[in-house]
């Protein structure tokens, strides 16, 4: 066995997977059909005469794969690797596990190496893709290989970082939240100390600080040529920044390996399952002696609305067992048990973190230009809006995953809870449990609004905008939930819908930007990669409950965003409102009203 039963396992059963060849077979089309994108838009718009042409093209477009791929890769390393163990722990299969003869290494690096072994296969399916690069010229095998290493090194210290966290947390949506945030927070450490201190002095040589300190800086100096560099490299043609950050991340990964090795029988059975067993044997025995009291029976219909939730709360408070559900018991469990853990709070404390960070970047900006443009309150203010966006829907997706993998799902199904308390009930626990990073990002734009940055209708377009798109991830979190069993599947799918409509169209006007500027004739190939993308949506979201709303829906929506961002470019915001509202909003009905109407039948509760 290579890494233990756990990997040997995971390795014997991927191959028989049908979805593991539909994955590799999606990510090498997507990025051949990038390559063929960027192709139509340059020679459309430009003329190829000599292979300096090809030369510089190949360049940007080696420039532009590299950096896109390092996103994806220490993302869904990151997540997949935290909600795999959160998976075993919801399920009770983490605890077999320990009881097996497996060492805490196996049972450590073999988990974390099992859910990255997609993410590896990934990294491999893209090396003939740029190696084909490597023949229109612009670019070396040694750049290839260390954006390779580069990509490699992040991953693995991404995974570990998520494979430690879910072991420590007991619920898969902490884990998963509190990775994305460590994630997010170290990109925005390191760049924000390299911009701040740009160079450290190591052997006598000025290096760069953000590239060993920030995978995002890393792989772009890693895509550059060598000349371009000014270091002297060594084997494999590695740079000073590059080889400090291999250094680093290697480090990281390392030691966060061994702490969770060391650490994994501590955290686990966890210590909440052992203070709820004592805190309930002691109550059971308090309690022993007055099984054979019989109480009288109260009426409580004439203590309604805001009287009865006061006495919920202070019999509550006054140690009372017994509580009192509402008429929605479903959002009354999300709201008021912890379903989601015991200290949820850290996720809210590493939001505001990076809220603060958000905050001085943009105050900073305020008072260094009097009138900033949109592209600098943009750059201050949109990562921590898309975060926000990421950590909703990864609420809404565990909301109902965690019922599968706890088995309680079945359990709802054969109660009396109506299909719209159940969906209502989930989208309402889930911004509620939400509501700091949902207000957050609000308040960010009151700030702006405060400092004369915008005015009263650019607030009003940015708050009604937000929440649209809050309702629409939390409603695609919950309808792809209710369609998966597997929480890894159900995260990368719903996941990878949002980064499709936020990043990979604004990669797609990137290429619009940085190739040609005449969009008469990049209109035929944007327009192919925006109906492959409407077919990948509909296929996604369509595939197991197909509708002809889900399927306008899908092809709307990435035209949608494709049009709002080039829209935002040109500054017609009441243009990017209007459809902002009407096609996301029109999309979360399209989920909504069938994840209602259809539920007993997608559900099987009964049979059409």
């Amino acid at each position: 066995m290579l890494v233990g039963p756990v990997f040997t396992r995971e390795l014997t059963i991927v191959p028989r997977r049908d979805w593991t060849y539909i994955a590799r077979g999606i990510y090498s089309g997507v990025m051949s059909l990038l390559i063929a994108t960027a192709w139509l838009v340059i020679s459309g718009t430009q003329l190829i005469t000599d292979p300096g042409d090809f030369a510089r093209f190949g360049t940007m477009l080696f420039q532009f794969l590299a950096p896109i791929q390092l996103v994806l890769a220490i993302f869904f390393a990151a997540t997949t690797a935290a909600s795999a163990v959160g998976q075993e722990k919801e399920r009770k299969t983490l605890q077999l596990l320990l009881l097996t003869r497996m060492s805490n290494s196996e049972l450590v690096l073999g988990k974390l190496l099992a859910s990255l072994l997609n993410i590896f296969m990934m990294l491999a399916i893209s090396i003939p893709i740029f190696m084909t690069i490597t023949l229109l010229g612009g670019i070396s095998y040694y750049q290839i290989i260390r954006v390779l290493l580069v990509t490699l090194f992040a991953m693995l210290a991404c995974g570990s970082l998520g494979s430690c966290v879910a072991l420590w947390r007991e619920k898969t949506f902490q884990a998963i939240a509190t990775t994305i945030i460590i994630l997010v927070l170290w990109i925005s450490v390191g760049e924000t100390i390299g911009f701040v201190f740009p160079d450290i002095n190591i052997h006598n040589i000025n290096q760069k600080l953000a590239p060993i300190l920030s995978p995002w800086s890393a792989v772009l100096v890693a895509s550059r040529p060598a000349v371009e560099l000014n270091n002297s490299f060594n084997l494999f043609d590695i740079p000073g920044p590059i080889a400090g950050f291999l250094i680093a991340s290697g480090t990281i990964a390392i030691l966060i390996n061994l702490y969770a090795i060391m650490m994994v029988r501590y955290w686990n059975p966890s210590r909440e399952l052992r203070v709820n067993t004592i805190e309930e044997d002691t109550w059971h025995k308090e309690n022993r002696n007055k099984e054979n009291i019989k109480s009288t029976p109260t009426n409580n219909k004439d203590i309604t609305g805001l009287l009865g939730r006061l006495s919920d709360w202070l019999s509550i408070w006054l140690g009372n067992k017994t509580r009192h559900t509402w008429d929605n018991p479903i959002v009354w469990r999300e709201i008021m048990t912890r379903a989601y853990g015991r200290r949820i709070w850290i996720v809210h404390f590493g939001f505001i973190a990076f809220f603060v960070i958000s905050i001085q970047v943009l105050h900073s900006i305020l008072l260094t230009n009097a009138a900033p443009s949109a592209a600098e309150l943009s750059a201050a203010v949109v990562p921590l809006f898309l975060l926000s966006l990421v950590l909703v829907n990864t609420q809404a997706i565990t909301s109902q995953t965690s019922e599968k993998d706890a088995g309680t799902f079945e359990l709802l199904l054969v109660s009396d809870i109506t299909p719209k308390e159940y969906v209502f009930g989930k989208l309402g626990g889930v911004l509620f449990n939400m509501k700091w990073i949902i207000l957050l990002p609000i308040l960010i734009c009151g700030y702006l609004y405060f400092h004369r940055a915008i005015d009263g209708q650019m607030l009003f377009f940015m708050v009604t905008g937000l929440i649209t798109l809050y309702a629409f991830v939390a409603m695609v979190g919950v309808y792809i939930g209710m369609q998966y069993d597997n929480t890894k599947a159900a995260m990368a799918t719903s996941l990878g819908i949002v980064f499709f409509l936020f990043v990979g169209v604004a990669a797609c006007i990137w290429i619009m930007v940085a190739f040609s500027g005449s969009f008469e004739t990049q209109l035929i190939p944007f327009s192919a990669f925006m109906i492959g993308g409407g077919i990948g949506l509909y296929t996604t979201l369509g595939a197991r409950n197909p509708s002809t709303a889900i399927a306008t829906a899908s092809f709307i929506l990435p035209i949608s965003v494709f049009y709002i961002i080039t829209t935002m470019l040109l500054g017609a915001y009441h243009l990017v409102f209007v459809v902002l509202v009407v096609a996301f909003g029109f999309t979360t009905i399209a989920m909504l009203i069938p994840s209602i109407a259809e539920f007993d039948i997608a559900t099987g509760r009964t049979t059409e």
